[in-house]
């Protein structure tokens, strides 16, 4: 009679942690096989490089717990025959056979446990983790940044320091935005980080040279009308780009304000960095002017209590890679590249109105979009309906394209949530600081001056040419007279005019 006792082994905790050890590896060997396989990387897929790997650790780790928590009972129910330690005896052949079984049995769930875990650290590293993973928050800054100029820079490149602890502390801050997605509890909009941004030095600078940046650059602006025939108007002007150091070109034009030649620092009263109290320039000369809104009851003893702020990149370039268009300038944009007709009657007038009408849902937008555009035509150019019929199906489906590359109803997300500071078209803008009300003590003004920042070429309505004002000053298409006195944003408010 064999009165043996089996081995620790034999309890059900551990026995369940080899199984979920071993099924963890399996499924991880099969979803790896899958992924190496497929056609095309699967968002989705990446998940389980995240789940697996833990569920892999988990099972080890229970089957020793089990065993000491077995032998523990077993000390306890006859301690004078269990040894307080365990013995091994590799002179024991069933010994020897475990330890091997072990060992090898280990070698192969932490071989597949490790590239599971490679396999997750390069998912969260990657674009898909960041924008088709956690779907619904994420939407629409992805759809914004795969047709931005920096659609092949990944995100953790600029969200993301480098080294281990920014990994790390991305990580762990990630956990909280996972665990809210979860909930369904997150905002909506997603707020952006605007107080949490990493230095430009730190991002755009790795690409972007500053010191290399110098002399003018060519730009050619096209608009149409919202008259039957959406006259196209257009303005070709020299941007002034400039640069910040004196020995790569001329200390001059926009990237005057970068911090090589000149240290330009701010203060402003809102969290969006809107509205802007105080500027200081220190020039390169070392001369020091503090200039201050007329309009803000700011003072000089709060300077003190107030964030003081360094100029850099991220203050004009804040949308680069998440910018959701206005309606007029996407269908701007759509009628320059062709692809809306503009000798579709109203066509322009149509598109804006159509895609800056509120909807609850991007299907209740779509079905509304063909039928309004579709209705308009059938009812008010009934021969150029029938005649245009492949034009006015193309049209409606590019307007529906428009809405849902810029419009997200269930992030509540458009192109008024977030302020683009690049231009002063539709929000301020360079007009935060140069809106001519930021004065020194000693008079002098941060001036509101086009010219500054571009200069005039050429204009034309049509085949007409338009002569500019003094050869560089914009020719406004109604004459508001001195354009100093007004912004853009008085009228300009993207969802076409008198909108």
């Amino acid at each position: 009679m064999n009165d043996r006792k089996p081995g620790l082994f034999r309890n059900r905790l551990s026995m369940a942690g080899a199984g979920l050890a071993i099924l963890g590896a399996i499924n991880l060997a099969f979803i790896l096989v899958a992924d190496l396989t497929a056609e095309r990387p699967r968002p989705y897929m990446g998940i389980f490089y995240l789940i697996l790997p833990v569920v892999i650790v988990l099972g080890l780790l229970l089957i020793p717990i089990g065993m000491l928590l077995e032998r523990r009972r077993r000390r306890k129910a006859a301690s004078a025959e269990i040894p307080p330690y365990p013995r091994i005896d590799f002179n024991n052949p069933q010994h020897r056979k475990l330890a091997a079984l072990t060992v090898v049995a280990t070698v192969v769930i932490l071989f597949c446990s490790g590239i599971g875990t490679y396999k997750a650290y390069e998912l969260t590293d990657s674009v898909t983790f960041c924008g088709q993973t956690c779907h619904t928050p994420m939407h629409p800054e992805f759809t914004a940044y795969q047709v931005s100029p920096h659609a092949r820079v990944k995100c953790t490149e600029c969200h993301v320091g480098s080294g281990a602890a920014s990994y790390a502390k991305s990580k762990f801050s990630g956990v909280h935005r996972a665990y809210a997605t979860f909930l369904n509890n997150f905002p909506r909009p997603i707020l952006a980080p605007v107080q949490s941004l990493r230095p430009a030095t730190e991002t755009c600078e790795q690409c972007h040279w500053p010191e290399k940046y110098h002399g003018d650059q060519l730009k050619e602006f096209n608009h149409f009308s919202y008259d039957e025939q959406n006259t196209a108007r257009q303005t070709r002007m020299l941007i002034h780009t400039g640069g910040g150091a004196p020995d790569s070109g001329v200390n001059s034009g926009i990237h005057w304000h970068m911090n090589i030649a000149n240290d330009i620092s701010y203060i402003a009263t809102d969290e969006r960095r809107q509205s802007i109290a105080w500027v200081r320039l220190k020039d390169a000369s070392g001369n020091v002017t503090e200039y201050k809104a007329q309009d803000s009851d700011f003072k000089p003893e709060d300077i003190a209590r107030a964030t003081v702020r360094k100029m850099d990149c991220m203050d004009c370039h804040n949308r680069s890679a998440h910018s959701f268009l206005p309606p007029d300038r996407a269908v701007d944009e759509a009628l320059a590249a062709g692809r809306l007709d503009a000798s579709l009657p109203y066509i322009k007038q149509q598109a804006v109105e159509a895609v800056a009408k509120s909807y609850s849902s991007v299907d209740e937008a779509r079905s509304s979009i063909a039928k309004t555009v579709d209705d308009y035509y059938k009812s008010n150019y009934a021969d150029r309906y029938a005649a245009k019929q492949d034009s006015i199906k193309s049209a409606i489906s590019e307007i529906q394209n428009i809405y849902e590359k810029n419009f997200f109803p269930l992030m509540k997300v458009d192109w008024q949530t977030y302020s683009d500071n690049i231009g002063h078209y539709y929000t301020q803008g360079c007009f935060r600081c140069h809106d001519g009300q930021h004065i020194s003590s000693d008079g002098k003004v941060i001036r509101k001056d086009c010219t500054i920042c571009h200069s005039v070429l050429d204009q034309k309505e049509g085949s007409a040419p338009i002569m500019a004002r003094n050869g560089t000053a914009f020719q406004h298409p109604i004459d508001l007279g001195d354009l100093t006195a007004v912004n853009c944003t008085d009228c300009h408010t993207g969802r076409g005019v008198g909108q």
